[in-house]
């Protein structure tokens, strides 16, 4: 790959000379509407067994408290709040997803944020801006190195949301653009996470580090810690070491005038969002028909959807996130498709055993990554077809504002019941007007 200096430079540019000013207030709502449901899953998954482990192993290195451990008493030093929180909000894939490039990108950036808003006073404009700036540098990268990087094994949140992270660090520390380089190569070097990793709790590491080490890329940044000129579009810089044939377009045109947060897609279900329109449909038939024996299942998909998640034999619930064959087994045994239907207890279940064994999938390229089509035979000899074009929660059928909140105020009460929720919803949706958002996070920890 030939080098494309400037690059790199363009980028940083526009993450030191952007104000606030100069997001549209659409843009605004949105990234209101993807920090709700951060709060959301991070509290989901602040209780599971992969943050449980890796707070007890932090907290040995750990000399002080410094910031929020979301959902949770315990405080601990920024880095280390920034790597747990990340890992929490994706451990259960339930984080939001923008779908050009299945980036999760709130998970590994949100965290690097609040982490850095509890050691510098930052106030609510400032955090949305450097939020949203984020978004745009992670994805706009991502969409630099899809189609081809993901299923190449690259877990692309990991190896691309450490630039998001790094980028809104740099913006709520005021770094010029030429700090602003050095954060992104700091970063670069640090871009890791694999495919093979996801279902098992080491996917959580590369999610947590994303978060961890943009944070950490832009302090160091922030003293004079140097790198390349030109650390992503370098001859031997992060597009060329990925070796996919640059998508120029997707990273630098229409920078400043168009939003990727507007991409943004917030899941219904916790597992991969390709299953999510498989969800819609199953769940939308078995409504409407509760009493009827389904013998056979036949499905139709987008090539990513087999790619990621044909996956008739998992063990876990953390495989079965990730197995479109259980998913739509458990919807259609169980007419559910939440927390619980996710879990070892759910694999194991005779009844939706027994049903991933009657679903057959093939896949379709000219079927896009949100629609899918399904047919099902009934024992009474019926042949019933469903589908959807959009799946729930895509940007093309997002979900409603109070849906957001429903999801925040359902797992809040399952942490702890009785937690009220709702001051962090009122102060989510003030953010605007807010002179100080050091206190944030700490109100997810129930009293």
């Amino acid at each position: 790959m030939l080098p494309r200096p400037g690059t790199t430079q363009t980028l940083a540019r526009f993450v030191a000379e952007t104000r606030w000013q100069d997001i549209p207030d659409t843009v605004r709502h949105q990234a209101k509407r993807a920090l709700l449901n951060f709060f959301a899953v991070a509290i989901a998954g602040c209780r599971t067994g992969p943050v449980d482990m890796a707070l007890k192993s932090l907290a040995e290195f750990s000399g002080g408290k410094q910031a929020t451990v979301i959902g949770r008493r315990e405080r601990i030093d920024a880095l280390s709040a920034a790597f747990l929180n990340a890992a929490g909000a994706n451990v259960f894939d339930y984080c939001d997803t923008h779908l050009p490039t299945v980036v999760h990108p709130t998970a590994p950036l949100a965290p690097a944020l609040f982490a850095l808003a509890e050691l510098r006073k930052v106030t609510g404009p400032e955090l949305l801006l450097a939020f949203i700036l984020g978004f745009e540098i992670e994805c706009r990268v991502g969409g630099a190195v899809s189609p081809g990087h993901y299923p190449k094994g690259w877990h692309i949140t990991s190896t691309c949301g450490v630039f998001g992270a790094a980028a809104g660090a740099a913006k709520l520390l005021e770094l010029n653009d030429q700090q602003v380089v050095w954060a992104l190569g700091n970063a670069s070097t640090q871009s890791s996470g694999l495919c093979e990793c996801l279902g098992w709790p080491a996917k959580s590491v590369s999610v947590g580090n994303a978060a961890r080490n943009g944070l950490w890329s832009a302090l160091l940044a922030e003293k004079g810690f140097e790198g390349p000129a030109e650390p992503i579009a370098g001859a031997q810089g992060f597009l060329a070491a990925m070796g996919e044939p640059p998508n120029w377009a997707a990273l630098t045109d229409g920078l400043g005038e168009t939003w990727e947060v507007a991409n943004n897609s917030i899941k219904p279900y916790p597992c991969g969002f390709v299953i999510h329109p498989l969800l819609d449909c199953a769940l939308d038939w078995r409504r409407a028909h509760p009493d009827d024996v389904v013998e056979r299942v036949a499905i139709r998909g987008n090539p990513l959807l087999l790619q990621r998640t044909d996956r008739p034999d998992v063990a876990t619930g953390r495989e079965s996130q990730v197995s479109l064959q259980h998913a739509v087994a458990s919807a259609l045994v169980l007419g559910k498709a939440g927390l619980d239907q996710f879990t070892d207890a759910c694999v194991t279940n005779p009844a939706v055993l027994a049903m991933r064994r009657k679903i057959k999938v093939t896949s379709d390229p000219a079927i896009s990554t949100i629609a899918v089509e399904m047919d099902l035979g009934t024992k009474d000899g019926r042949k019933h077809h469903v589908a959807t074009q959009a799946a729930r929660g895509s940007a093309s059928n997002p979900l409603k504002d109070k849906e957001i909140e429903e999801k925040l105020r359902t797992e809040a009460k399952s942490w702890r019941p009785g937690h009220n929720i709702q001051p962090l919803i009122d102060a989510v949706w003030a953010l605007d007007k807010s002179g100080d958002v050091s206190a944030l996070a700490a109100m997810t920890v129930p009293r």
